[in-house]
This record gives C-alpha cells, structure tokens and sequence, in this order.
C-alpha cells in the first residue's frame, strides 16, 4: 500500500495476522479509489464481560482528497468480521465519493418557492419574486403543469433557477399551493 497505514490496537494483545489481514483490507481499497492520503484503523476490545464473548469495535478513518471518510462497527464476537464489515461499509463509500467526483451520481435541482410579480402575455414572459426579494425572469415556455390563463400575479410558483447569459432565470415553473396578495 502506497497510503500511509497507521494501525492500532487496543484492549488487547497485537496481532501479527490481524495486522497482515488488515494490511491486505486495506490495499484493495486503492483499488476502489486511488488517491487515498492516509487510513488509520482502531481494533478495540472495549469491555472485557465475563458473561458475554468480548465485542471488538473497528473504526477507520480514510482521508481523501477534500473530504475523510469514517466508519464505525461496534460490537461484533469476531474481530474479523468486524473488519470485513468495517472495510466493505468503507469501500461503498470510496465507491460512492468517487462517483460524485465524476458526477456519475445524478443531483436534483433544489426547488424554490416565490411569487408572480408582472406578466407580460404579449411577449410570452413574466418575472418572480424570490423570498429574498430579487426577481427572476422567466418564458411561459417554461411552465410545467399550468398555462398562462391559469397564473395571475400574486400567485405562488414552484420553480428551480438557473444561470443564463443573462443572469440567474425561473425554471420549470408550477403554481403553488397558496394565493398570497401583494
């Protein structure tokens, strides 16, 4: 592994085959994401009960370009498998943040409410007052679900906003739930 390793254990004896089991973990996950900065692993045996086996918690802490990734398994008999279910909940992760760095994982517009301040029917456009106070253009060609018979001004819109040459617009606009006066 090229990452920087650090391992720890604690409330109980080192092992040279967990090591070696942890080393190997950890290598694969380089192949999940490769610029991985550091990973530190933490095997602890928390509480030592004469009643019940010993629970070994895993938790690791993978530092990755602009963010870190932190899993925590508690509890389980066998720290083996702690292990494996501590490094495949990382490798998801990995998995999963490499993708939004591709953008391969899809992101939904965030939707905002406002009100209809002017229309201009003629010219097939109108404007809508956000919550802050600015207006945003918008085409009737972009009302989703309601026609131009059907807005009024006053009228409460649902719409997402964009970046135009012009400037931020209404996208996608929908009449609201309310009727709020002016």
């Amino acid at each position: 592994m090229k990452t920087p390793l650090q391992i720890t254990f604690r409330g109980f004896e080192h092992s040279e085959a967990l090591e070696t089991h942890i080393r190997e973990k950890a290598d694969k996950l380089e192949t999940f994401f490769d610029p991985i900065m550091f990973c530190q692993v933490v095997v602890e045996l928390p509480h030592q009960h004469k009643n019940q086996g010993n629970l070994f918690n895993v938790r690791l802490d993978i530092g990755v370009p602009g963010s870190e990734i932190v899993v925590n398994r508690d509890e389980h008999e066998d720290a083996y498998v702690a292990l494996r279910d501590a490094f495949d909940a990382a490798k998801r992760q990995l998995e999963e943040y490499a993708q939004r760095l591709r953008r391969e994982i899809k992101t939904h517009p965030q939707e905002y409410t406002g009100l209809v301040v002017r229309l201009f029917p003629e010219d097939g456009y109108g404007f809508i007052r956000r919550a802050d106070g600015d207006e945003l253009y918008f085409s009737f060609d972009n009302l989703v679900n309601t026609t131009l018979d059907q807005l009024n001004p006053g009228d409460e819109v649902k719409f997402i906003e964009e970046m135009a040459a012009e400037g931020p617009q209404a996208k996608r606009v929908s009449i609201g739930q309310h009727h709020i006066p002016l």
